[in-house]
């Protein structure tokens, strides 16, 4: 599976690293973390599928986002639930996401109306404990997003970046 990623900067990372005890009751804990923007599928030949996100993204210019809470998706569509993530601010993205649904189509429950930006944090705790770190005060966290990923889901690895002109 393919997507198009945000990658975060250090103090995102630094943030989720601070959190990582709090986050010791969840089944899973994220170790590797960016924000997915885009669900491309999978593709025989994945030059092609990386040149259509490159045309789709032609003109895409870098834009501000924000994280300043901590929340949930108490029952999300796919896997173990709650999902505890950082909440990520950003009318550019999603503008940027709504770009590439008119190029890739929508995954229905997951993009589109339904598109929530965010950094997966945890997940498959109690809703309590999603709830107690919801309620948790963080410093607010902006960046200037200059490019994206490519991103290769079978290896978890960036494939190529692009950039976002200022």
């Amino acid at each position: 599976m393919y997507s198009i990623n945000v990658p975060v900067p250090g103090r995102v990372r630094g943030l989720a690293a601070d959190l990582y005890p709090a986050l010791q009751g969840f089944e899973t804990i994220r170790e590797d973390h960016s924000l997915l923007l885009k669900r491309l599928g999978d593709a025989d030949h994945v030059t092609q599928l990386q040149h259509r996100a490159h045309r789709a993204l032609e003109g895409a210019p870098a834009v501000e986002a924000r994280i300043a809470e901590i929340d949930y998706f108490a029952d999300p569509p796919l896997g173990s639930a709650p999902v505890v993530y950082l909440a990520v601010e950003s009318p550019g993205l999603e503008s940027i996401h709504a770009d590439l649904l008119e190029a890739f189509g929508t995954v229905e429950g997951l993009e589109g109306a339904d598109y929530v930006p965010h950094v997966t944090l945890a997940r498959g705790g109690t809703l309590a404990d999603a709830e107690r770190l919801a309620a948790r005060e963080i410093e607010p966290i902006t960046w200037t997003v200059r490019e994206l990923e490519f991103f290769d889901g079978a290896y978890r690895l960036p494939v190529s970046r692009i950039s976002l002109p200022a």
